[in-house]
């Protein structure tokens, strides 16, 4: 496809602490609707970045995930960490039987004992904290072990096969092209793991997660093989590495703005809604994530997107959209607004929000209760922030108490 006069080139690699990316400001200000080329894949792709067209991209039968399959299509990473069968590239009615299976593994039954495992697992990590003494780095101690534990505790994955499990999820979230062929093995090993495992609880099923996904019945409708094995896949890729960072980037939101943090201490009943408003201001992620494909022609904000075309939304922009928030680049931790999309919207809203709700209120609810002195060790301005990924986060958070 020829350049159209234009598009802008969009590395997408602003990482200065958490502020908000310049260049997307400008495209939700200036062009909400723009011609965008990224690092790797071919051609060009619309950046959506209003509140209403993400809703209406994420909603609309005329956008299509799973054209995606088999094009090359404009993307942050060197190999797409999306696998063709996944959830996350289908349409309805095909995506709604799944979702429906799959919900039913985060039933409320499912969750509380969910809950009650993600406390435990806290306890533990902030009981060792304690004993290491302070200072201590915050993002060692809780938010890295904590989201791939209770992952693996809801998957039932055995202690001995964790780490190589994260190695390569990170490996698949990395955005330089030196990445590209360890990328594709980490994908390839993670299906083959995932086969086996998700084949032994289908025969044996035990009261773990692929478990209940292996077991949940919509009448006569079950997940088959392929599709038990790439959702267990998403569940441990996007049930952990997100789920750690939003701890770490919380913490350090709260550790450098004293009045929020003492309004949580005071009134801890309001930490649901917080995490809320903390999840909507902080800029979790870089660029973009899975694009769809116009299935005819449609018109957004007064751009003609033509039938084929592919386009990309951004989640950031829209929860930062001043006709839907008042003061949106303000952090109020009582506000009262429409919901964020930082699980994403529609169709494609992330299954694993609750679990990832819970989590977060766990390991942050517990973390201001058993250290009230809790703060930062070091300056803010000399916290070191991961530069590679897809990801925004801190490298390590030092705290002390």
């Amino acid at each position: 496809m020829e350049p159209v006069a234009g598009a802008r080139h969009c590395p997408f690699d602003y990482a200065e602490a958490l502020e908000f990316d310049p260049v997307l400001r400008h495209l939700m200000t200036k062009e909400p609707v723009s011609r965008i080329r990224l690092p790797h894949g071919d051609g060009e792709a619309w950046l959506v970045t209003g509140y209403d067209d993400v809703r209406t991209v994420t909603t609309d039968r005329r956008f299509s995930r799973s054209a995606i399959i088999g094009r090359n299509f404009p993307r942050m990473t060197p190999e797409p960490i999306v696998q063709d069968e996944a959830i996350n590239v289908m349409d309805p009615p095909g995506s709604s039987r799944l979702r429906s299976l799959i919900s039913k593994g985060f039933a409320p039954r499912h969750m509380e004992r969910m809950k009650v495992r993600t406390q435990r697992v806290v306890d533990e990590l902030l009981d060792r904290m304690e004993e290491h003494g302070a200072p201590a780095d915050l993002f060692e101690h809780l938010a890295a072990p904590l989201p791939l534990t209770t992952i693996c505790e809801v998957l039932d994955i055995p202690e001995a096969d964790r780490a190589q499990l994260r190695a390569h999820a990170r490996t698949m979230m990395d955005t330089t092209v030196e990445n590209r062929d360890a990328a594709v093995r980490a994908k390839a090993d993670l299906r083959a793991y995932f086969q086996k495992l998700t084949a032994q609880r289908r025969e044996n099923p035990g009261d773990d997660l692929i478990s209940a996904l292996a077991t949940a019945r919509d009448g006569d409708e079950i997940l088959n093989a392929q599709e038990l094995t790439v959702m267990a896949m998403v569940l441990l890729i996007t049930g952990q590495d997100t789920t750690t960072y939003e701890i770490g980037n919380i913490a350090y939101t709260l550790l450098t703005r004293p009045d929020e943090l003492a309004m949580l201490r005071d009134r801890p009943g309001m930490l649901p809604q917080a995490i809320e408003e903390l999840l909507r201001f902080i800029p979790f992620r870089k660029g973009v994530g899975i694009p769809r494909v116009a299935t005819e022609d449609v018109e957004l904000s007064g751009v003609m997107i033509r039938q084929g075309d592919i386009v990309h939304v951004s989640y950031l922009t829209a929860n930062r959209d001043a006709r839907k928030f008042d003061r949106p680049d303000e952090l109020d931790l009582e506000r009262e607004n429409p919901s964020h999309m930082t699980f994403g919207w529609g169709g494609h809203h992330c299954l694993g929000a609750p679990l990832a709700a819970t989590e977060l209120q766990v390991a942050i609810g517990t973390l201001l209760e058993r250290f009230p002195a809790l703060k930062l060790a070091t300056p803010a301005e000399e916290v070191r922030w991961n530069k590679t990924s897809i990801w925004r986060y801190p490298l390590e958070l030092p705290v002390t108490w």
